[in-house]
């Protein structure tokens, strides 16, 4: 190291980022000692601070590392800290820092959101980001942010939210390209008009009776849980939507045209059969379809999905490649009348891969019957995996229909496997 160039050592240590170690460091030698203020990146561990005996007060620690480095482009802080600590480093940095990730952890201290400037309203401070994450975060008050017009990407994991906050401190990001609320519950109806989003990851935590209205003409990356209504108009770019309600029910979806859609997935207990229809006719297009849906029926009436053509349904989406059926899908697809519109001239063109969930012996001739016509008719087929899930053995029919599955597979071994 003592025959490097101070560039080749300034260098080295603007890829160092822990605080301990950067601490350390600063220990060794004037020359080291003179060459960390140029470090790009700090980070702030959990336990930073947990063997502490020194007379310094934390704040005051990560202040002083702070004040001695020239141009802080990130910091990341998931140790303790105070709203008055926050505000004095960003005051330091606010120029420089582009890349800031909090761990606030105030989720059940109500008095630490309420109290002026909380440290939701210190972030302003930092007007040149682009990138803010935050871990369990309190916000029933809209935070004090003018405007972060660089930022481009907005991380929430673990929020207790209220609808008007929410909207405000969205608001106070116009330009974002990136949005993500991982776990995230209070909030009751959401609406964002955000106009240059291409991704968006929203995960509700709760009832799952929220309702979403997204204004995103850029959109591409749209991912949404929790939610029982949906209506998202500008979807011309979207090439990537997963929705899913795991605790309620989905009753309305209104997209615009999903043209350029690649793949879908809809999963969770019960969708309105409504919904379903909709999000395939719209789906025209989709190259990669998942579905792991249970029952279908309005509110507390769970139903079987209603038969499906299979024929209509391929024809109807001529392009699609790699197929998840669950449960009730596949069984919606082998009813006797499934088959009954099969021209001489059906192919399903692009079908390379097929994953199936199995979960009852029931109607066993019929399934067979579709996992025969999806080789025939799939001209392109590469793999079928065939998923047994929690069948009832007790049933009479169980063993017999697995020694059927297993025959289909001995036959087509080259293609077909059993999960």
């Amino acid at each position: 190291m003592e025959s490097l160039p101070d560039a080749i050592v300034q260098c080295i240590f603007s890829h160092m980022n822990n605080a301990k170690d950067v601490a350390i460091c600063n220990c060794v030698s004037k020359r080291w000692k003179e060459s960390l203020p140029f470090i790009k990146s700090l980070f702030f561990p959990r336990n930073s601070f947990d063997n502490h005996d020194g007379s310094d007060h934390p704040d005051t620690i990560v202040c002083k590392m702070i004040s001695s480095i020239v141009k802080l482009e990130e910091l990341v802080v998931y140790s303790p800290f105070s709203s008055a600590g926050l505000a004095s480093w960003l005051l330091l940095v606010s120029s420089s820092l582009k890349h800031l990730e909090l761990r606030l952890d105030n989720l059940a201290e109500y008095q630490s959101c309420i109290e002026s400037p909380s440290k939701l309203d210190c972030i302003s401070a930092a007007k040149n980001l682009e990138s803010l994450k935050l871990w369990g975060v309190l916000m029933v008050k809209s935070p004090k942010w003018d405007a972060f017009p660089k930022l481009q990407s907005l991380e929430i994991v673990g929020a207790r939210l209220e609808d008007p906050a929410l909207t405000a401190a969205l608001q106070a990001c116009p330009n974002l390209k990136n949005l993500l609320l991982l776990g995230c519950e209070g909030v009751r109806s959401v609406s964002l008009e955000l106009l240059n989003l291409e991704q968006c990851k929203l995960d509700f935590y709760g009832g799952g009776n929220y309702s979403l209205t997204l204004t995103s003409p850029k959109i591409e990356f749209l991912e949404v849980q929790g939610c029982s209504w949906i209506s998202v108009r500008e979807t011309t770019r979207l090439r990537n939507l997963s929705i899913s309600n795991n605790a309620g029910r989905v009753y309305m979806v209104d997209f615009g045209k999903l043209a350029a859609l690649e793949f879908l997935s809809i999963r969770g207990v019960q969708w309105c059969w409504n919904a379903i229809s909709k999000m395939l006719h719209l789906a025209s297009e989709v190259k990669h379809l998942y579905m792991k849906v249970e029952f279908t029926g309005d509110f507390d009436n769970l139903q079987p999905f209603p038969e499906i053509d299979l024929v209509d349904f391929f024809n109807s989406h001529p392009k699609l490649q790699k197929f998840d059926i669950h449960g009730a899908m596949f069984a919606a697809l082998c009813q006797k009348n499934s088959l009954k519109n099969v021209q001489s001239g059906f192919v399903i063109p692009c079908l390379e891969e097929v994953v199936i969930t199995v979960r009852s012996p029931l109607n066993a001739e019929q399934k067979i019957s579709t996992l025969e016509s999806l080789l025939k008719y799939g001209k392109v087929m590469k793999s079928m995996a065939i998923r047994i899930l929690r069948m009832r053995s007790s049933h009479s029919s169980a063993d017999d229909f697995f020694d059927e599955i297993c025959r289909f597979q001995r036959m087509n071994h080259k293609i077909v496997r059993i999960e």
